[in-house]
């Protein structure tokens, strides 16, 4: 029985409007090399100046995972040569990161697990090189380049390839929801490392692997899968798994080899002499403490206990700053149990979302939508199968939801006359029936209603509906 051992090295692009160390704008989508500046290029003579928000939100995100702030931190210089690097080196935090010793939550099945977080350093992108321009060629882009991350370091503490994503989308959610990164795995804004190894439970820690750059919660799970495969077998097969940095490929679903993994040595760090150490006072970091939002723990458990939500609607709504942000807009003008509300949105719009593939903040439906279609339901206009039909109607946006129940003159009948009227009808046509229910078949109420609906188009409400049957049946 092997158990697989997984840390996780996420890279998160900072929301700055300007790099590092340089003024250079850090908009996305640029023609190639126009948002690189001097610094960027490392042209003679040129020095680096910190950008102060980068900091400050790397404090934000220390206190939003429990951990220590260093009131005193060191950028250092990591030094190794490739095309997209200009300096030949990247300045990065090595010795005295900024933010460590700190620690998530994460629950599995409704088990909760803490996972250690190492630190969570500040250091700047790299530029990107392009591979498939040209046949024998690479290009280079340096847009990136400057660019502010803070890597986030894990304790190996997961077990699973489930772990390792809950981990990550918990730490996805953090960052959203401080609004310091926009978190689009797309645009290479929050990607990450995954470190596996394998070992017989009590034992050392095996000889790991380390899968590069994964930029989506799917490819995390599946390289994993795959790696924790690829390592048992060469372990049960007697031979020794090679410490290496490895790619995970997702059109062949498996992971290759880079090169072999290096070690902290071999980066020749050292402290950077253009760059004064960073300190930070205690006043500071109070300040900034102050100012965090809600944070997806807190966000759960006012959905639990305000709303009476269940533990896996809160747990999903909290993780998504985009989809909790919708769920507390259309609550705010319903006077729907939020429960009902919830399964609406969780059910029948993320689902119109993932199938066609967008967030649901460009979505075309709007909190306002949800909210009146809920009061509706709750009126007796319509019923739940019309709002999911409404709902779809929405979507392509021609109409809006009152026009929607004149055109398709689908609003529910809920006067007690006029249902009354139409069940007294279907029971003097059903006077065996009617007797056959009193003599205690009670399952033929189905069979009224459903004859009372087929007179009446389908329009009748059911829950009145019910009532005056059931009135009209007793007596």
């Amino acid at each position: 029985m092997w158990e697989t051992v997984i840390g996780l090295e996420i890279h998160v692009q900072l929301s700055t409007e300007s790099k590092l160390f340089s003024s250079a704008s850090t908009d996305f989508g640029a023609d190639q090399n126009t948002q690189a500046s001097v610094i960027d290029l490392a042209m003679p003579g040129v020095l680096p100046v910190l950008n102060k928000n980068a900091v400050d939100m790397a404090v934000k995100f220390g206190l939003a995972v429990d951990a220590k702030i260093a009131r005193k931190s060191i950028f250092a210089r990591k030094n190794y040569f490739y095309p997209d690097l200009p300096k030949g080196y990247q300045i990065s935090q090595y010795e005295l990161p900024i933010v460590f010793d700190g620690k998530l939550d994460i629950y599995i099945d409704g088990t909760k697990k803490s996972v250690g977080i190492t630190r969570a350093h500040l250091e700047e992108d790299a530029g990107k090189s392009i591979h498939d321009l040209y046949e024998d060629e690479s290009a280079i882009d340096l847009n990136r380049a400057g660019t502010p991350l803070i890597e986030i370091v894990s304790e190996p503490d997961m077990r699973s390839s489930r772990e390792a994503v809950t981990y990550l989308k918990k730490i996805h959610s953090i960052v959203k929801s401080l609004g310091i990164s926009d978190g689009n795995m797309q645009e290479g804004s929050f990607r990450c490392d995954a470190n596996i190894s394998l070992r017989k439970p009590g034992d050392e820690f095996g000889t790991r692997a380390e899968i590069k750059n994964i930029n989506s919660f799917k490819f995390v799970e599946s390289a994993i899968n795959y790696e924790a495969i690829r390592q048992r077998d060469i372990l049960e097969s007697g031979e020794s798994v090679i410490q290496e940095t490895r790619l995970y490929d997702p059109k062949k679903d498996e992971t290759r080899p880079m090169r072999s993994k290096e070690e902290a040595n071999d980066y020749r760090y050292f402290p950077d002499p253009d760059l004064l150490p960073v300190e930070i006072s205690q006043e500071k970091i109070d300040k900034i403490k102050l100012t965090l939002p809600e944070l997806p723990d807190d966000k759960k458990d006012r959905y639990k206990n305000n709303y009476g939500l269940k533990e896996d609607d809160a747990e999903i709504l909290s993780l998504n700053s985009n989809l909790s942000t919708f769920f507390d807009e259309s609550i705010k003008e319903s006077d729907s149990n939020p429960q009902l509300v919830a399964n609406f949105i969780l059910s029948e719009l993320v689902g119109l979302c993932n199938k066609h593939n967008i967030d649901i903040s460009v979505a075309t439906i709007k909190p306002s939508h949800i909210s009146q279609l809920m009061n509706y339901i709750d009126q007796g206009k319509i019923s739940s199968k019309q709002a999911k039909d409404i709902l779809n109607e929405l979507w392509a946006g021609k109409l809006d939801i009152d026009e929607i129940i004149r055109s398709k003159n689908i609003e529910q009948v809920s006067d007690t006359e006029i249902l009354m009227k139409e069940a007294q009808k279907i029971l003097e046509k059903h006077p065996k029936e009617v007797q056959d229910y009193k003599n205690g078949k009670d399952k033929l109420m189905g069979f009224f209603v459903g004859q009372i609906m087929k007179e009446m188009k389908g329009k009748a409400n059911p829950k009145v509906l019910n009532e005056v049957l059931n009135k009209l049946l007793k007596e």
